[in-house]
């Protein structure tokens, strides 16, 4: 992911890679499930709420620090999510891509229920930034469930959400880009985008709704009816998390799948030499990259 060159509460579970994975051996860094039990996970006097599962595998070579993308799940109002996922081409410079994501929902954490957000999605990115002062930057992704079952989204950059309801995708998200590969970003630099750039918009969530958030790991290595088909297989968030961000870590290590990444770059003009077209040979395979997926079902309390 390149860099433009021009222009917690008590009911919060955030996910920092490195400090999570303190302390443990590679092989038990792979694969991080977890869940909030429903007395942490659902609020009270509230008609719907979220019931989470996430899963985060990180890229290959990022193993050991537990890769550059973070998450938070909260059960202020009908629940909060959001994901993180840290500019790669920061390491470049000598700086960890990882430390701005995670200060960002460090922040983010803190101001989940502040009277100044106000159920916000962008004031809340807009607070979280301007605490956050790691060298670096980030897409980010904010979705909040309200009371009467607004989820109100606020997205800077490829991170996405999908919304699943009868077997079928009836909302997503669109990425936003500076050109290929270069998303729109907070950063710590003034050539960065801030929260008055993030697409903003809300949608009217039904009991028996599954919500999809995911970095750019997921969705450029799993079409969309993949992630439907997966989410119908299962019988819990938990397991739905487990199975996409699996199918999207095996997706980005086949050299001849055709992914969703693939396909764009093809459109856009990256392919094999000309020669090797005509012969019938084409640009495929996966992204490798960090893949984080948060999996929420709309139930009534």
């Amino acid at each position: 992911m390149a860099i433009p060159t021009l222009r917690a509460s008590p009911h919060t579970l955030i996910f920092l890679p490195n400090l999570a994975y303190a302390g443990s051996t590679p092989k038990q860094k792979r694969l991080i499930s977890c869940i909030l039990s429903d007395t942490e996970i659902k609020p009270i006097r509230q008609e719907l709420c979220l019931s989470v599962g996430t899963h985060l595998i990180p890229h290959p070579k990022k193993v050991d620090r537990g890769g550059e993308d973070a998450f938070l799940v909260s059960s202020y109002n009908g629940g909060v999510i959001i994901v993180a996922d840290g500019v790669s081409g920061w390491a470049e410079q000598n700086v960890d891509p990882s430390l701005f994501p995670k200060e960002l929902l460090a922040n983010a954490s803190k101001f989940v229920g502040d009277v100044e957000v106000n159920d916000n999605p962008q004031i809340l990115i807009q607070k979280a930034h301007a605490d956050t002062f790691s060298k670096g930057s980030a897409t980010i992704i904010v979705a909040m469930l309200e009371n009467n079952g607004t989820l109100k989204i606020a997205n800077v950059g490829d991170c996405g959400l999908r919304i699943i309801r009868g077997g079928q995708i009836v909302f997503s998200t669109s990425p936003q880009e500076h050109y290929f590969d270069c998303p729109y970003q907070l950063s710590s630099e003034v050539v960065g985008q801030t929260y008055l750039d993030a697409m903003v918009c809300s949608v009217n969530l039904m009991e028996g709704d599954t919500v999809v958030m995911g970095s750019d790991g997921l969705f450029d290595n799993v079409f969309d009816q993949e992630i439907v088909a997966t989410i119908s297989q299962q019988s819990d968030v938990v397991e739905s998390a487990k199975a996409l961000a699996i199918l999207a870590n095996a997706h980005s290590t086949d050299t001849k799948f055709d992914s969703p990444y693939i396909i764009e770059a093809r459109s856009r003009g990256f392919d094999v030499p000309s020669w090797k077209r005509f012969l019938g040979v084409k640009l495929t395979g996966g992204k490798l990259d960090d893949i984080t997926v948060v999996v929420g079902h709309v139930q009534r309390l």
